[in-house]
């Protein structure tokens, strides 16, 4: 049975769809015919709109004439696969940190891997039940739903040559921002909240939301590695062997 046809065979499903949040837009790429119309309706479902495009250039195209909340990226595409695409995007200025889910039709360890040193923020092998698929958006989408509300004191964390804003998930390194995807964000976060302290990968793997808490822990590797790069020239994520990692950062010199 064609995948399209098996997620059309869901509808029936038990879960009933929020209606208290903004219905978030999501942009589909993938050029497999059958997926995209039932996809799109079980979105529904949950007050979620879902767009798609079969080509990564349409969903370039898309991605730079609309605002989208996420981005759900098949590896197998035309023109180009979804790795080279997720890294096309994270390219991008205007949309570089959109949330990103890989679809891999394997789920073999070395897709995710790469995934992950591109820039996604979670991945699902195919097939895959639409509810996961769905879930698995909406967490990435939380983290990003609250921006706009000014900083309480507590939830501005500051350090010399960089500041935290958890509430509008904002990084200033030396005073300019830094894009980060979701992932990136919550690894800092978690790190910032408290300096000094050594997380080992079990402990961030089962603390960071929206990856399983089984996945493999060079994962967390991968992100560490992402974030340092963008967090240059400063060198406040330290690894201690055989233990885990820790923000050694001093607290701003005007900070509280």
């Amino acid at each position: 049975m064609p995948f399209g046809l098996v997620i059309a065979a869901q509808f029936n499903a038990r879960f009933a769809a929020p209606h208290n949040l903004p219905m978030p837009r999501i942009l589909l790429i993938d050029d497999d015919t059958h997926l995209a119309a039932p996809l799109a309706s079980y979105f529904a479902r949950f007050d979620c709109t879902l767009d798609s495009a079969q080509r990564p250039s349409e969903g370039l195209a898309r991605l730079r004439a609309q605002d989208y909340d996420a981005a759900i990226l098949d590896v197998m595409l035309p023109e180009m696969d979804g790795f080279a695409l997720c890294r096309e995007i994270r390219a991008q200025p205007g949309f570089g940190d959109i949330p990103i889910v890989m679809l891999t039709a394997r789920g073999d360890v070395m897709d995710r891997v790469v995934g992950l040193e591109m820039g996604a923020d979670d991945y699902l092998p195919k097939p895959f039940e639409p509810r996961e698929l769905v879930a698995r958006v909406q967490t990435i989408l939380r983290r990003q739903r609250v921006r706009a509300a000014p900083a309480a004191p507590d939830t501005l964390l500051r350090f010399e040559g960089l500041s935290v804003d958890l509430t509008r998930r904002q990084v200033l390194r030396q005073g300019e921002a830094v894009a980060l995807t979701s992932t990136e964000f919550e690894l800092l976060a978690l790190l910032a909240r408290e300096p000094g302290t050594v997380f080992s990968r079990d402990d961030i793997l089962n603390r960071l939301r929206g990856q399983e808490a089984d996945l493999y822990t060079r994962a967390v590797d991968i992100v560490v590695s992402r974030l340092r790069r963008k967090l240059e020239p400063l060198d406040c994520i330290k690894t201690l062997r055989n233990a885990g990692y820790t923000l050694a950062a001093a607290p701003a010199q005007d900070a509280p």
